[in-house]
């Protein structure tokens, strides 16, 4: 392997102090390492990213994913990840809090193959859910959203998908906070938006259900 092209967990964990974040362990920097070299092997057949470079990979997608596994609650029991795509944000979720149960929702048969792949090769206790998150009959005690299609429909669908108490972790931008919690409508209280590390613009939005369903 040429230099770039090695896994540089060091590198890693250096972003992560830069931005104000816990650093990783060992092991789960480790996991890390092989999840960059898989999506960056798929991405050569398939488009799961538009960043091609590992540098750009680690600094725009795992740091900011990183970010949101390290801001949401305690507590949670269950997750699930709408149009999970490349694994953003619920594969680093589970790699980073192990004690919540990831699902990921892709509708796409490749894509979701990927997902597959990703567990099966970490480990992950974790579970790909091969279609549309709206046709689940289940409820989670967290949905997360991030860079989906038609976000404000997506996000409306995602707070039906909660449990009582149950927390919408929407990781948007911050000219877009307010069509997407008109997009909700009631039955959330909202936290502050906390920003995400790498960019002013692009925020952790959480509301906690207040209401049932």
């Amino acid at each position: 392997m040429t230099p770039e092209s090695a896994p540089n967990l060091e590198q890693l964990n250096t972003l992560l102090a830069e931005m104000g974040l816990a650093t990783l362990e060992e092991d789960v920097e480790a996991r890390f390492g092989v999840y960059l070299e898989l999506l960056v092997r798929w991405n050569e057949r398939m488009n799961l990213t538009a960043l091609r470079s590992r540098g750009e990979i680690r600094r725009r997608h795992f740091v900011e994913c990183i970010g949101c596994a390290q801001g949401l609650p305690q507590g949670i029991g269950d997750l699930l990840a709408i149009g999970s795509g490349a694994g953003f944000p619920g594969v680093p979720i589970a790699i980073c809090r192990p004690e919540i149960r990831v699902t990921l929702a892709e509708s796409q048969a490749k894509k979701a193959a990927f997902l597959n792949e990703v567990l099966r090769t970490l480990g992950l206790k974790a579970e790909v859910f091969a279609g549309r998150a709206e046709s689940m009959r289940r409820s989670f005690d967290c949905v997360t959203l991030r860079a989906v299609d038609r976000m404000n429909f997506a996000v409306k669908a995602a707070a039906g998908l909660l449990k009582p108490n149950g927390w919408l972790a929407v990781m948007t931008t911050q000219a877009a906070v307010t069509g997407v919690m008109s997009a909700v409508g009631e039955g959330l209280r909202w936290r502050e938006p906390t920003v995400l590390p790498g960019s002013e613009q692009r925020i952790l939005l959480l509301g906690l259900r207040t209401q049932g369903r």
